[in-house]
């Protein structure tokens, strides 16, 4: 089970703290470029959406979009800020079939643990459509453990990530690394892959 208490509480009590870490309408480049190779009209899930800023943009850029999310208070707060329904639901709760063209899953399945993720891997390869588009977003490091408010972290490597996605039947073909102050105040690296199903 992908659900860790501790880290969705730490949502639900941050959740407004949360969506001031970025300026409502900042640009984003990798979700730009997800947006454009997107078919028009395609149909996309945010996997882990939180307060769905990023589902809003991609619903209001012309797509069809799926949204969810562990947290209660990220769902109301998605719905009232960005008129967007949020399915309540776990890394577990994914079981569609070729439906997306595109799953943006953008530090959220950093919450899971690294047992857990081929097989979370596996449950999205089985909902994206054939060539559709996969977009992660991790902490680089190694190992799991909790940060300063609670939540739970595994943490890859680029070659870890890469391995995993082949694994699952992707073809990883983008990367972008950098550094930002998290919700606990932490400035950790990332990284971001896009690959194809």
């Amino acid at each position: 089970m992908s659900i860790d208490p501790e880290t969705v509480s730490a949502y639900n009590e941050r959740a407004r703290d949360y969506t001031k870490l970025a300026a409502p309408n900042a640009p984003y480049h990798a979700l730009n470029e997800f947006i454009a190779l997107v078919p028009k009209g395609g149909r996309v899930l945010d996997f882990g959406c939180g307060p769905a800023r990023t589902a809003a943009a991609m619903r209001d850029a012309g797509l069809v979009v799926d949204a969810m999310d562990a947290s209660q208070s990220m769902v109301d707060l998605a719905k009232k800020s960005y008129n967007i329904d949020v399915t309540l639901g776990s890394f577990d709760d994914l079981d569609k079939v070729d439906l997306y063209d595109g799953i943006w899953a953008s530090f959220s399945l950093l919450h899971a643990p690294k047992a857990e993720l081929p097989r979370h891997l596996a449950a999205i390869k089985t909902a994206i459509k054939a060539g559709g588009i996969f977009h992660i977003s991790m902490k680089t490091g190694t190992g799991e453990q909790r940060d300063k408010i609670g939540r739970f972290y595994a943490y890859y490597s680029k070659e870890e990530l890469v391995d995993l996605l082949k694994a699952a039947g992707f073809r990883p073909n983008h990367f972008a690394t950098g550094a930002d102050k998290g919700l606990d105040g932490t400035v950790a690296p990332w990284i971001m892959i896009r690959a194809y199903a």
